[in-house]
């Protein structure tokens, strides 16, 4: 996949927020993360865009080698292309077990599964779709001694080793964080932290705005063990949605794994403002 069919991609998926608002599948701050987050997987991915009128209308992903995918879909096209889009993650899949991934509040796709016989994945990683309005967002209070600011040249090593540590293990390298922040929308002046009185990196949250569609996105949001419970993550995610609101966004999105044994992300979002509208399902073949 190279930046020009990302960025097709994109557009997809920015056409989609214009249709159907938060019922969009992703955001583009997804596509350029997933993409660029880490390198050397590109043997792992198969993509194909879809057209109608020349114009591109929908696209899917394959991850292999567990055959899962998803995509995202103009609505006017749904009931026509979804099919089809199927037919081709199933050519495309390395073994008997294929699974799809796709929102709930997404009937027409939900239909189309089950009449193929997919069925949803027993107990499967639940993620969570929060939405809220951006609408004059305070100015975000640090610990004391603790500092909210944007990211700045010299510190890409510092915050490439607390991502690292947040998500260890994790295969995100200097390098691939270059990837990512050469990447359509990334901008340095929306990578949020906050800084220790030591100087250390102690939280972060990384934003993205859609400039079109006027909504940001969180993704993802981290906090170095060290430093946890001390309302970190609260004060750099509200920093970051004012950082947001101040580029022009209205509206925010997020997602957060639905996790009894670990409810603190769902937790942190919704004491900030955020509200559940759907979840990603994971439906298999």
């Amino acid at each position: 996949m190279d930046a020009g069919t990302l960025r097709r991609m994109q557009a997809v998926t920015a056409e989609a927020w214009r249709i159907e608002g938060s019922l969009a599948p992703q955001h583009v701050g997804d596509l350029a993360w997933m993409r660029y987050q880490h390198r050397g997987r590109a043997q792992e991915w198969r993509v194909r865009l879809w057209q109608s009128d020349g114009s591109d209308v929908a696209w899917a992903w394959l991850r292999l080698p567990d055959s899962s995918a998803f995509g995202c879909v103009l609505p006017e096209v749904r009931e026509t292309l979804t099919d089809e889009i199927l037919d081709w993650v199933e050519r495309g899949a390395t073994g008997a077990r294929v699974a799809f991934e796709f929102q709930s509040t997404d009937a027409v796709t939900t239909a189309v599964l089950e009449r193929r016989g997919y069925r949803p994945v027993r107990g499967q990683r639940v993620l969570a779709v929060h939405h809220r309005e951006l609408a004059g967002e305070p100015r975000a209070e640090p610990p004391a001694g603790f500092r909210l600011r944007t990211l700045e040249p010299g510190d890409l090593s510092a915050r490439v080793e607390l991502h690292r540590i947040v998500w260890a293990p994790s295969r995100v390298t200097e390098e691939s964080y270059r990837d990512v922040q050469a990447a359509w929308p990334y901008r340095a002046d929306l990578d949020c932290i906050a800084e220790a009185p030591d100087g250390r990196l102690a939280a972060y949250c990384l934003a993205w705005l859609d400039p079109d569609n006027r909504v940001g996105e969180l993704e993802p949001v981290g906090t170095h063990p060290d430093f946890r419970r001390l309302g970190l993550a609260s004060a750099v995610s509200r920093f970051a949605l004012r950082r947001l609101e101040e580029e022009g966004a209205t509206r925010a999105t997020v997602y957060a794994v639905v996790d009894p044994a670990n409810p603190g992300p769902k937790l942190l979002y919704e004491s900030i403002g955020f509200a559940e509208t759907s979840r990603f399902l994971r439906y298999v073949r």
